[in-house]
């Protein structure tokens, strides 16, 4: 029967779906496993990168169940917010890059675009054609029935009894911080809110205020320990600066920085409008040293980036080092600005700090030569600035000019220093980011002050208690445990709320909407009775209801009926077993998660695991939807099948770590499933044995479950044994969330057993047509997790049921035999040893003798085994008997190689050595080498070998002798 993915998948999903097969209830004991992911935001279409987040708890999921517990996998949609908006915005403007990125990378008909103008139809389109479509063909064992959008009633309600709770628990607090917004939508906004700059760093910058008569002229730096060394300052001559009145004072700064300044709650009014060119040529004076510092005009100066003017410190900036040099070769420009190059060639750097790592004076100059740097435009001129500023912050000194803070290390005093300056009126401050920032609806974003309530994330107590959640959960994989402990310590107030968008009202304040991130903490606890919620009106979901539900009947009066039978549901799926979601997660998403969960709930309803995700590449490339850089799952699951993605995702690397989608290794994923599919009908058509009961005494000479008239040979007892191992160490993989180890185990690496197998048994045998039944009806219970359809399809055929109407098979000890695995390994070796002297001396062999070892050998192989791997220790016990005293330094030389040898067993196969009848081992092998070579085999013991070649024959090394 050929194999055909997508018409089998299409039966099983149908199946599934009509049965309602994943339709999780609670059942009659305790063996529950709940599993959740973050519900997917469906402001744009599903890619393959999703596919992998959603699959890997679905192996987890689908492994539970075989292993017999009732398994929860719910699945929801986050609309909160404003990145739907954002997108139906730029939909109904006609943006060319959105109508781009729907149309083409989507493939939204032109017919459906209409449906899309509002934000839940924007969000219903791409949940029910992309996410919901993509999920069910990838064959996630998703409980349906509980799905919920965050803008749905109910869940508000459920919502607001967090946040009233949270309040009563002093967790908000409100007042002026800082925060991301959109200058389009006149709205705060979150990282996942952004279209561009996601990793951007907020950074207060100080602003030195250089004099210009009684104007001021703010430079921003991020290193105000420098002041001291300022020789001149650089402004981009044909950028938009303005006079402002900030707070009393007159500020020149660029136009974009007036308008981040008063997003900052600074008072400003521009006066005047003007380029950057009526500074240039000007002296400004340094508030701190009194002396005067040229203005120099200057291209790379980003009017947007802070104030937009630019003090220049080159002693220990290589980046205003190579600007110095660059601005005194340029006598050109200087003069086109009315400067006088002279003026320019006069300025000379600054030593204000000392740094043991460079013997230069001017560490800036010392790193330029040491990288090798000539031109301004050197690409590692920014990785040696950065360097002099790590070592000059660490281990820097300031020099005697520094007064009480001479001597001292910079890290220690530049916040000292740069409040005393603040206090004094010569310095202030501003923030604004590290890089570019654009919201989803494509407006800038900025750092603006704004009243605002905030979670209390750096209230020391709440931090002890997520401290507590980390400490208490499993963390895969356990390196990352760190990385939330770190997340802890440093995350500090978060602003909850933004103006507008979709979501919940805050409850005491209907003006603001509690933002994504925000209200996305504890929704694990809402799917526990989410299906069952739609039943209850939803006025009489109070916060006195969902007491009730998460807290017990003692927790109000009058506790609400129906709040505690839901109670009963809630309790059974509760704590969340594992939360499965990304790396990048932990600095948001995930430790919230924990803070809430640790203040919301009782110990033993906080999380148990978490899994972390890696990221995905496609072709070595980052995936992006705006440049159609993606690889759409539905398109996928049609080319390939849907197995052969899920197998693909989850085999390319451990889930932690980040994989690669490549067009190439995908088909040939594929094609090993096709053979693994064709092989497994050949396998499940054999006319095969079928188990019965047996008497006592055969039960003594075959394990359990094995046939009356099967007679097992070695060869069929090493597969069953490695069947065993795979068992254990798939069982292993599994239960640590080694999705890549547990595939390679079940199919790759026993695929070469089986290989062997086939080599080495006659495969017309009563028995090995039992044996590859056996094995094929383990492995579909081993492989289901992670290719449901086939190993479905599979299983029934050979069973008569489907794969998950059985259970997780277990390793069976009367199967287990590290002797014939020991055995097996041998002859393997030998082979090999054969075919290395047939390639390195380019022979056909005619005839293969093997010699085994003399038995003196042997007594001193088990003398090296008994006393370990000291040389003299051996030879002591050795030189004991006189039989081998006689053999002299040939025993010594024995003795050092099989002190060797024995290190490469355990104690295990040492005590299956010890029983083990080489002689007899290979000439059982003698058939199957003579077809593997085509030659002539003996087996001839040393002791009646003529060939001196035998003599070379060591314990479990024979010695070959081709002809």
């Amino acid at each position: 029967m050929t194999y055909e993915p997508r018409a089998l998948e299409r039966k099983w999903q149908e199946r599934w779906e009509d049965g309602g097969r994943y339709e999780a209830d609670p059942g009659d004991d305790e063996d529950a496993t709940f599993v959740t992911v973050p519900y997917p935001y469906p402001s744009g279409g599903m890619h393959i990168g999703h596919a992998r987040t959603y699959t890997v708890p679905d192996v987890y999921a689908r492994y539970r169940r075989l292993q017999g517990d009732d398994v929860l996998f719910p699945i929801a949609w986050h609309v909160t917010g404003t990145p739907i908006i954002g997108a139906v915005n730029r939909l109904q403007k006609g943006e060319e890059e959105q109508l781009s990125v729907l149309r083409d990378t989507y493939n939204v008909p032109e017919d459906e675009l209409e449906d899309l103008e509002t934000p839940m139809g924007f969000a219903r389109y791409f949940i029910e054609n992309h996410y919901k479509r993509n999920m069910k063909s990838l064959g996630l064992s998703i409980d349906w029935r509980r799905e919920f959008t965050t803008n749905d009633e109910r869940y508000s309600k459920f919502v607001t009894w967090q946040y009233e709770t949270l309040r009563e628990h002093d967790r908000l607090e409100k007042g002026f911080h800082p925060v991301k917004y959109c200058t389009e939508e006149e709205n705060p906004v979150t990282t996942h809110d952004l279209l561009e700059g996601e990793d951007a760093e907020r950074q207060e910058y100080t602003l030195v205020k250089f004099g210009l008569g009684d104007t001021k002229v703010p430079m921003a730096t991020l290193r105000p320990e420098t002041v001291r060394g300022v020789t001149n300052a650089y402004i981009k001559p044909d950028g938009k600066y303005v006079e402002a009145e900030v707070d009393g004072e007159t500020w020149l700064v660029s136009h974009d920085a007036a308008h981040k300044l008063t997003l900052q709650q600074r008072d400003v009014e521009i006066v005047d409008e003007f380029l950057g060119e009526a500074l240039v040529g000007e002296r400004v004076e340094n508030p701190v040293t009194g002396e005067d510092v040229l203005i120099l005009p200057a291209d790379f100066v980003d009017p947007d980036n802070a104030t937009g003017v630019v003090m220049s410190v080159p002693a220990h900036s290589p980046d205003d080092w190579m600007a110095l040099q660059t601005a005194k070769e340029d006598d050109e420009r200087m003069r086109e600005y009315g400067i006088d190059p002279a003026e320019v060639a006069e300025i000379e750097p600054k030593a204000i700090i000392d740094v043991e790592a460079y013997d230069d004076v001017f560490p800036a100059r010392a790193a330029v030569a040491e990288h090798g740097i000539t031109s301004a435009d050197d690409p590692l001129l920014e990785e040696a600035t950065q360097e002099v500023y790590n070592r000059e912050f660490h281990g820097g000194t300031l020099k005697d000019m520094y007064g009480e803070y001479a001597g001292a290390v910079v890290e220690d005093v530049r916040d000292e220093l740069a409040a005393h300056y603040r206090e004094s009126g010569d310095f202030d401050a501003m923030y604004d980011f590290s890089e570019p920032v654009v919201c989803r609806c494509g407006g800038d974003v900025e750092v603006a002050q704004q009243e605002t309530w905030f979670l209390t994330y750096n209230d020391e107590d709440w931090k002890a208690l997520a401290h507590e959640a980390v400490s208490n959960m499993d963390v895969v994989p356990e390196t990352s445990r760190d990385q939330f402990d770190h997340t802890i310590d440093w995350l500090e107030e978060w602003p909850c709320i933004r103006n507008y968008g979709l979501g919940t009202k805050l409850p005491w304040d209907d003006d603001f909407v509690i933002e994504p991130l925000s209200d996305s903490t504890i929704y694990m606890a809402y799917y526990t009775v989410a299906h069952r919620l739609r039943d209850v009106p939803a006025e009489e979901l109070t916060p006195e209801f969902f007491d009730a539900l998460f807290y017990g009947e003692d927790a109000v009066d009058d506790a609400p009926e129906t709040a505690l039978e839901l109670r009963e549901e809630y309790d059974y799926w509760y704590p969340v077993d594992y939360r499965v979601s990304g790396n990048d997660l932990i600095s948001n998403h995930l430790t919230f998660f924990l803070f809430h969960h640790a203040d919301l709930f009782e110990e033993a309803q906080w999380p148990e695991g978490v899994a972390i995700m890696g990221m995905g590449l496609l072709e070595g490339e980052k995936m992006s939807s705006s440049k159609g850089h993606v690889v759409l799952p539905a398109e996928a699951i049609e080319e390939y099948g849907a197995d052969t993605v899920r197998f693909f995702l989850l085999n390319s690397a451990q889930p932690w770590q980040d994989y690669d989608w490549r067009a190439d290794e995908v088909e040939s994923t594929g094609k090993s499933l096709e053979r693994f599919y064709n092989r497994a009908t050949d396998v499940v058509d054999l006319d095969a044995p079928t188990a019965a009961p047996r008497d006592a005494e055969s039960r003594a000479a075959e394990p359990r479950g094995v046939p009356e008239d099967v007679e097992l040979r070695r060869i069929d007892r090493w597969l069953l044994s490695r069947l065993q191992r795979t068992v254990e160490r798939t069982t292993e993989a599994m239960d640590a969330f080694e999705t890549r180890s547990a595939s390679q185990e079940a199919f790759y690496r026993f695929e070469e057993d089986l290989r062997w197998y086939r080599k080495r048994a006659d495969l017309d045998r009563e028995a090995t047509k039992w044996v590859r039944q056996e094995v094929l009806r383990t492995r579909l219970r081993l492989l289901a997790p992670v290719v449901p359809f086939l190993a479905n399809e599979l299983h029934e055929k050979l069973e008569g049921v489907p794969v998950e109407d059985a259970a997780w098979p277990t390793a069976d000890p009367e199967f287990e035999s590290a002797r014939v695995e020991l055995e097996e390994r041998l002859i393997d070796g030998l082979v090999d040893d054969v075919r290395d002297i047939v390639d390195v001396t380019g022979t056909d062999p005619d005839s293969i003798t093997v010699y085994t070892p003399a038995d003196w050998k042997y007594r001193v192989f088990e003398t090296v085994a008994e006393t370990g791997p000291d040389i003299g220790a051996v030879m002591g016990k050795v030189m004991q008997k006189e039989s081998l005293r006689e053999k002299g330094d040939e025993v010594n030389d024995l003795v050092q190689d099989l002190v060797a040898d024995v290190r490469e067993y355990d104690e295990e196969e040492l005590a299956a050595l010890a029983e083990l009848d080489e002689q007899a081992l290979y000439g059982d092998a003698a058939g199957f080498l003579s077809r593997e070579f085509d030659a002539s085999v003996d087996v001839v013991p040393e002791g009646d070998a003529e060939d001196e070649k035998a003599a070379s024959a060591v314990p479990f090394r024979p010695a070959i002798r081709l002809e």
